[in-house]
């Protein structure tokens, strides 16, 4: 299926649950949204979603998390977005459709402090235990130490 095709049949089942935005083949999905759209996404056998590529965050002044998935039986691809505030950035898991989601949202977490509500082991995975912030955030600052080590803020003369 095309992706017009696809969002054209989410459409009939779930109505109002998804919105295109500036002519991307892109759904963008409210976060009280997601578990329905991608359940459905991964259940109905039109669509049949069964592969979770991958999830990624991005912060574009709003912070948000983009969901690539495949169909192994139908060979098509999709990408989903969820948007919340920076403020308060709590997204649903979508560990119980697709276990992949584990680790990708534990990165997603460490680096731009979104929350996915129902994680099972929502903890950092790159970062220390102890680090303060979420360094790929574009208001992040670099602190000047880490446990009295001296943070580079630039690639010059590194070896």
């Amino acid at each position: 299926m095309k992706f017009s095709e696809i969002a054209d049949h989410l459409n009939q089942k779930l109505v109002d649950k998804f919105v295109i935005k500036d002519g991307l083949d892109v759904l963008f999905v409210e976060p009280e949204n997601l578990l329905e759209v991608m359940s459905f996404l991964n259940s109905d056998k039109s669509t049949s979603f069964d592969t979770l590529l991958c999830i990624t965050a991005y912060d574009d002044k709003i912070l948000g998390s983009a969901y690539n998935l495949f169909s192994l039986e139908e060979k098509h691809y999709i990408e989903v977005r969820v948007e919340v505030d920076r403020d308060n950035p709590i997204i649903p898991t979508v560990e119980s459709i697709w276990k992949a989601a584990n680790w990708h949202e534990r990165e997603a977490y460490d680096l731009f402090g979104i929350k996915y509500e129902g994680h099972s082991d929502l903890r950092r995975i790159l970062l220390p235990n102890d680090w303060e912030g979420y360094p790929l955030r574009k208001d992040f600052v670099t602190p000047e130490f880490y446990n009295g080590m001296p943070v580079p803020k630039d690639k010059t003369d590194w070896e």
